[in-house]
């Protein structure tokens, strides 16, 4: 086993799977290949014991095998792994100069954490704008409102949001929707203003996720001890605003820009 470690704010363990699938090495071949056919997100397990890392399986693995062939004699032993803390980018390099999808994920002892794919290494380059956001949002309400505030990342209810912004546009819903399904949208932005969550920041990726049946998203989370009085709940309050479903989705037609190019085009 190849074990790389190394610390960085970027590091596997903010954008790693922590419930991973796995197979026991005693499982047969049948067994795997009949749970790799049925399932649409796995190609391959790591083989584990107790939660030790003893080697990986793929579909590829399986081909020639035997059905009662226990999974320890076809599986891969000369791994490449991930550490928690190693950096994301030097995670990228291995999957992409082996040519592998997925890294397992493993700690001091050996034992299995989480996995890492090339979907999660593109998701961690998509958010890196986002806490520059979330920092220069917080500085802003710091100075107004002469507070100290916090921050956290967490997983917020989409139900329990309170929307800022009254429309999303149709076109940009799908860009966010598409981006769902592959695992790459970055996440919400919002205030936890002494206990009501105002969404800052991500209602198309919000109401895209409503529709995909999502219920709840990871948000970075700036957290007020005791409640103030910010413009963007005066803005929700006015607007009607109290849940994602009264988010009102128009036509890319009638977006600001397109409505201003129009104008400039046919000389109004």
């Amino acid at each position: 086993m190849e074990v790389t470690s190394d610390r960085s704010k970027a590091q596997v363990q903010e954008y790693m799977t922590r419930d991973v699938a796995t197979v026991s090495p005693d499982a047969t071949v049948g067994a795997v290949a009949k749970r790799i056919a049925e399932s649409d997100d796995h190609s391959g397990y790591p083989v584990c014991e107790r939660r030790r890392v003893e080697g990986f399986v793929s579909a590829r693995d399986l081909l020639l095998a035997d059905e009662d062939e226990p999974i320890f004699k076809v599986m891969t032993t000369d791994l490449l792994v991930a550490h928690p803390e190693m950096k994301v980018n030097d995670a990228a390099r291995v999957i992409l100069r082996s040519g592998i999808q997925k890294l397992p994920v493993v700690d001091d002892a050996g034992n299995l954490v989480g996995i890492i794919s090339n979907a999660d290494v593109v998701r961690s380059q998509i958010e890196r704008a986002t806490p520059q956001k979330v920092g220069k949002l917080m500085r802003t309400l710091e100075q107004i409102h002469e507070i100290d505030l916090e921050q956290e990342r967490r997983t917020v209810a989409l139900e329990a949001l309170t929307p800022t912004q009254g429309r999303v546009y149709a076109d940009e819903l799908e860009g966010r929707r598409y981006e769902l399904e592959r695992g790459l949208a970055e996440p919400l932005v919002v205030i936890d203003n002494a206990g009501t969550l105002l969404l800052a920041d991500g209602h198309h990726r919000v109401l895209a996720a409503d529709r995909l049946g999502i219920d709840e998203m990871d948000a970075y989370v700036i957290v007020v001890d005791r409640e103030i009085d910010l413009g963007m709940a005066k803005t929700a309050e006015k607007e009607g605003l109290e849940r994602i479903d009264d988010i009102e989705v128009v036509d890319y037609a009638h977006h600001p820009l397109v409505q201003t190019t129009q104008r400039l085009q046919s000389g109004d």
